[in-house]
């Protein structure tokens, strides 16, 4: 695989993340003000959103996948199996617990989803089925 195709398939990845990172700071901060929940339903809820979209256009686009699409979700399921109630907890301590600023919290997890995602979708995920699909052959 070229240096310049990995770099590209970064840039595009960050690009739709940046976009699910829109979806979840939107989603949040409309629960986070709107209702009196705590801060676990509200990144919960979010999370799930941003997630959804981020898998589709990820796998379309960044990693041009032909694979099986229930594998892939059941994979970044997975994922989301530990991801998720590690930042659910940890946040909710450091928000709930420590009065840290909820968005300043909600943007720590972010960025840790983002690293944390490319690296299992690149080399768990996708590993066998970059760049199979339509989009990678025209």
């Amino acid at each position: 695989m070229s240096k310049r195709k990995e770099v590209i398939r970064s840039l595009k990845f960050l690009l739709f993340s940046i976009s699910a990172g829109i979806i979840e700071l939107a989603a949040f901060s409309l629960l986070n003000e709107l209702t009196e929940w705590s801060y676990w339903p509200c990144y919960l809820i979010a999370l799930v959103l941003s997630v959804l979209w981020n898998f589709t256009l990820n796998r379309r686009y960044t990693f041009q996948s032909a694979g099986n699409v229930p594998r892939a979700m059941a994979l970044v399921f997975l994922f989301y199996c530990v991801f998720t109630p590690v930042s659910t907890v940890l946040g909710s301590y450091l928000a709930d617990t420590l009065l840290w600023n909820e968005y300043l919290v909600t943007g720590l997890n972010m960025v840790s989803n983002f690293v944390l995602e490319y690296l299992f979708d690149r080399l768990v995920v996708f590993r066998t089925t970059l760049d199979t699909n339509s989009v990678a052959k025209r």
